[in-house]
């Protein structure tokens, strides 16, 4: 059975194909026309003259030559000459030809032929070249998505070398960025920008058809040696871009952390110069001279403090709060954190379980990190008792600091240990604070190996709750166990 051959998705029937079909198809289709043709002359020939019939082989001939070619249609209008020669020249059943008239007839056999095919055979070359170029375009278009669609080139590159490789029916394609030697299996081709200089090399197989390697070297590599120059100075400009963004950003965490401390640092340094002049006065009495010289200590011990929290700050972040760890009690560090509050009356009770083991950690880390949260603690309990409760949990130590203040909500939980965040205060507690504790209390535990997190509900206060791991000699960390939540 002859069947036709598969079409390309898009093609339209009876277009004229870049490529030739199946020669055995052709011979097939050659016989079975010539055959139709000359049985159709039979009941012709009561209409018109025998010699004038020989037109009804043309379309195969036509056809033919069209479809598969010169060789294909010479033969087939040879074919046609003989049938028509056989069956309906007289003498009938013998290849001789007693009228002169009928050599005209297999001349413009042979003409048309040769003519058609010629024709044909440009054509086609014309439609392979445009096959080729519409390959080329939608491979250059292909890799330009790959190469500069991605957010990078190096990652891209697999991809583009498939695509190459798929569109010239080669074996395995690599692209490399700059100069890579070939080896005995692959040959190397430089992919060279617009600025001449090589920016990839292309891995190719070594034995490759003329064609296809011509096509490689004409038009696939300087269209992709320009793709990947592009791709890579895209790179460029994104880091670039990325860069500045960041030095923008860095400027703008300067200008907001001036912006917020310099209120801060402002107020004790105003309050000490304004005590410094009255002390030279000398109408004040005993009584208002040790007042304004305990207020320029106050004062001088404020800005200390706020002095050594940016400076806990900028090494946490800076990451050179390396921890010197050794065995550490938490009832002793928790001690020493109370004991070394500026406000030392606030109400603050601790409960500690017999059973809570030691922590390796650094003790001047886990002080100040309580110390912060403790004095939070202290400020927005509105004068109500703060308590600390520690106790075992399962490979881990849970210390809670529970404030009886007016709770956090979500959106204020959200951000509370960001640096110079100060959420809306009200009463007492509004206006102080730095913004700075509890950034550095989570900073100091999660050097530590530690967690710490917040639990809380607008008017059923806060508690934070930090969580160490017990870790033993020689074992690893282990994962943190989840705390149960506030009751609702």
């Amino acid at each position: 059975m002859i069947t036709a051959p598969r079409m390309r998705p898009g093609e339209r029937p009876g277009t004229l194909r870049a490529s030739r079909p199946n020669f055995l198809i052709g011979i097939g289709v050659s016989v079975v026309l010539v055959a139709a043709a000359t049985a159709a002359i039979y009941p012709l020939k009561h209409l018109a003259p025998v010699v004038s019939l020989s037109v009804v082989y043309l379309p195969a001939v036509l056809l033919v030559s069209a479809y598969w070619g010169l060789p294909l249609g010479l033969a087939t209008s040879l074919l046609s000459a003989a049938a028509f020669n056989f069956f309906h020249l007289p003498p009938t059943g013998r290849f001789t030809i007693a009228d002169s008239r009928n050599w005209v007839a297999l001349g413009a056999f042979t003409v048309v032929a040769v003519t058609v095919s010629t024709v044909a055979e440009l054509a086609r070359s014309r439609a392979l070249e445009a096959d080729r170029r519409r390959t080329e375009a939608d491979l250059a278009a292909a890799v330009a998505r790959d190469l500069l669609g991605g957010s990078e080139t190096e990652s891209a590159l697999a991809a583009a070398a498939q695509r190459v490789a798929e569109a010239l029916g080669i074996g395995p394609v690599s692209i490399e960025l700059g100069a890579v030697e070939g080896d005995r299996r692959r040959q190397a081709l430089a992919l060279v920008g617009a600025d001449g200089g090589q920016v990839g090399t292309l891995l190719v197989p070594r034995r490759l058809p003329g064609d296809t390697e011509q096509r490689l070297l004409a038009h696939v590599v300087p269209a992709l040696g320009a793709l990947v120059a592009i791709a890579l100075r895209r790179d460029a400009l994104q880091a670039e871009a990325v860069e500045t963004a960041a030095l923008r950003r860095s400027d703008d965490v300067k200008t907001a952390l001036l912006r917020a401390v310099s209120h801060d640092l402002r107020t004790p340094v105003t309050a000490i110069v304004a005590a410094g002049h009255a002390l030279g006065s000398d109408s004040l009495t005993p009584g208002e001279r040790a007042e304004l010289s305990t207020a320029v200590v106050e004062e001088g011990e404020q800005l200390a403090a706020l002095v050594d929290k940016l400076l806990d700050l900028s090494r946490l972040q800076a990451g050179r709060a390396e921890p010197r760890r050794d065995w550490v009690s938490l009832e002793d560090v928790l001690h020493a954190a109370r004991e070394g509050l500026s406000d030392p009356g606030g109400d603050i009770r601790l409960t500690i379980e017999p059973d809570v083991p030691p922590v390796r950690a650094d003790a001047a880390h886990l002080e100040r990190a309580f110390a912060n949260l403790l004095e939070n603690a202290v400020r927005y309990s509105g004068g109500l008792p703060v308590s600390v409760q520690v106790r075992r949990s399962g490979p881990r130590v849970v210390a809670r600091v529970v404030d009886q203040g007016p709770g956090i909500g979500a959106v204020e939980r959200a951000r509370i240990f960001e640096p110079f965040y100060r959420g809306p205060a009200t009463g007492r507690e509004a206006g102080t604070g730095s913004g700075l504790g509890l950034a550095i209390a989570k900073g100091f535990v999660e050097a530590n190996g530690g967690t710490i997190s917040v639990e809380s509900l607008p008017g059923q206060g806060s508690s934070f709750v930090v969580s160490l791991p017990i870790q033993q000699p020689g074992q690893p960390q282990p994962e943190p166990e989840p705390e149960p939540a506030l009751p609702t």
